[in-house]
């Protein structure tokens, strides 16, 4: 099901022309001396979504590797049945296929693949299950250069073996912190600096903030086009809240564990520092909307009305490459934008926790792929590796504004700019808990029990009910849900947030 997929599919890269000059530059430095470069092999490429005729995975990994190994076939096979919804949604309680076990019946099956894509949160799962080969030899033996991999993904991939790696990922995405220098320059305070924490950066919000109505500068925003709704904040704080490893409920999923002073801490953090008017306000559409057709019909219409951190409404935003892409590529056109002012901006490492330090920013590691301990191809399974990270690949690759990737030589800022593009790979990875996974994956309407925290949120953002109160009732209306679904993990256990659950007697 395309819903399923990963993020990074919606990137689609224009490196046509670019494969078509480097694949000559490719195949000189993939040529092998051997023999064995003329017999004719199969190699099976094991993804948890994409099939044999899916176009954009083998263009993204693959059809270079055959151009220039023009003697190994390579396979695509599919863990997940594609078209199993395609035509009707599932029969009603229907448990949804388990991508884990369905990779583990292919790896184990009679005719195992040789590679397998997995992601980041996966790894751990089959490493425990000692389903993949560990690298570490092969990179010894054929001194395979890892040495200017990113920290983001080496040693995030590191973290989920034991210091060991059984797997690599030639590209990533991350998050950055944004900012507008301006609101600094008219305050005196400070530009923002990488390794801060969270509470530093808050901090400097405070000190930027000022002004008021449309006039109002706000410190930061998680998100470039929040405008401060309490449903975004609930679920954007998650940023804040993941690399403390805050866990709405237990290993077992009986109990829930919001009712804690950890809990109360971060719902009161944010709670205030929105009160403070530090985060964006919601938006009046209305007026919005009106000041919109004025503006239009004044010729001065401003496409980033709806960006506060584009409008200049906010001097620090969480952002991704594409955040950049668009701020660079409207400072170029800023003369054919009507009511846009150039930003003079850069950005810095998303701040971390004291107790967590350096770790976080939403790393997602791309194309990330192993080889299977059973493969009947472990010699080509091991050379599409290299081959895919390796640097002539990774120097390929970096020529997408889309993509980071893993190798750091070429992440190199856009169009001979100056900017840190360091923030990008200078944090790990939230490391993997193992049993949260499992959980998501044995029951899944679990995610519905964080659905019911947004109504408590919203009640103690409104002051109906204190911060511990409304964690309390989370507790509490939560402990019924997680029971209602263990009687029936495929039901939906909460199909009205906010109302009370009805729990079976007995």
């Amino acid at each position: 099901m395309n819903n399923n997929k990963p993020r990074w599919l919606k990137t689609i890269t224009g490196l046509t022309l670019a494969v078509t000059l480097t694949v000559p530059v490719l195949a000189a430095c993939n040529k092998s001396d051997s023999a064995d470069d003329k017999t004719e092999r199969v190699l099976r490429i094991a993804t948890p979504y994409y099939g044999e005729e899916d176009e954009y995975f083998r263009q993204q990994f693959t059809e270079i590797f055959e151009y220039t190994n023009p003697n190994i076939k390579v396979e695509i096979v599919s863990a997940m049945n594609q078209d199993r919804y395609r035509y009707g949604p599932p029969p009603e309680g229907e448990k949804p296929e388990d991508p884990n076990e369905k990779m583990k019946e292919l790896m184990n099956g009679d005719n195992p693949p040789d590679v397998v894509m997995l992601d980041y949160g996966q790894l751990p799962d089959f490493i425990g299950s000692n389903l993949l080969q560990q690298l570490d030899t092969m990179i010894t033996k054929d001194k395979f250069d890892i040495s200017d991999f990113v920290p983001a993904v080496i040693d995030g991939i590191k973290s989920a073996g034991d210091g060991k790696l059984f797997a690599l990922a030639p590209t990533f995405s991350s998050q950055v912190l944004l900012y507008n220098k301006k609101p600094f320059d008219d305050a005196g305070v400070e530009y923002p600096k990488d390794g801060m924490t969270w509470d530093e950066m808050f901090d400097l919000a405070r000190r930027v903030s000022k002004g008021e109505g449309e006039n109002r500068v706000y410190g930061f925003s998680f998100n470039p086009y929040n405008y401060g709704s309490k449903e975004n904040l609930f679920w954007e704080m998650n940023t804040y809240t993941a690399p403390l490893q805050l866990r709405m409920f237990n290993d077992t999923a009986d109990k829930m564990t919001v009712d804690s002073d950890q809990w109360e801490k971060v719902w009161s953090t944010m709670i205030s520092l929105s009160k403070e008017k530090i985060f964006p306000e919601p938006i009046d559409y209305s007026k919005m909307d009106a000041a919109r057709r004025a503006a239009m019909d004044k010729g001065e219409y401003n496409p980033f009305q709806g960006n506060p951190f584009m409008s200049g409404q906010v001097a620090m935003t969480l952002g991704q490459t594409y955040n950049l892409n668009e701020l660079i590529n409207a400072n170029k056109s800023a003369q054919n934008i009507k009511g846009y002012t150039p930003i003079d901006w850069d950005i810095v490492s998303v701040p971390t926790h004291p107790d967590a330090k350096g770790i976080g920013g939403n790393v997602y590691m791309n194309g990330l792929m192993g080889i299977n301990a059973k493969a009947q191809n472990p010699n080509d399974a091991w050379k599409f590796i290299k081959f895919i990270n390796g640097e002539e690949w990774a120097k390929l690759k970096s020529k997408s504004v889309n993509q980071l990737v893993s190798r750091a030589k070429y992440i190199q800022p856009r169009d001979g700019m100056q900017y840190n593009v360091k923030a990008f790979y200078s944090n790990k990875p939230i490391p993997i808990e193992n049993e949260m996974s499992k959980l998501y994956r044995e029951y899944p309407n679990i995610g519905q029990v964080s659905q019911m925290g947004m109504e408590y949120f919203k009640k103690a953002m409104e002051g109906t009910s204190t911060v511990r109160d409304a964690l309390k009732e989370w507790q509490t209306a939560g402990d019924a849900a997680l029971k209602q679904m263990k009687e029936n993990p495929n039901a939906p256990i909460n199909p009205m947030p906010g109302k009370a659950i009805a729990v079976p007697a007995g």
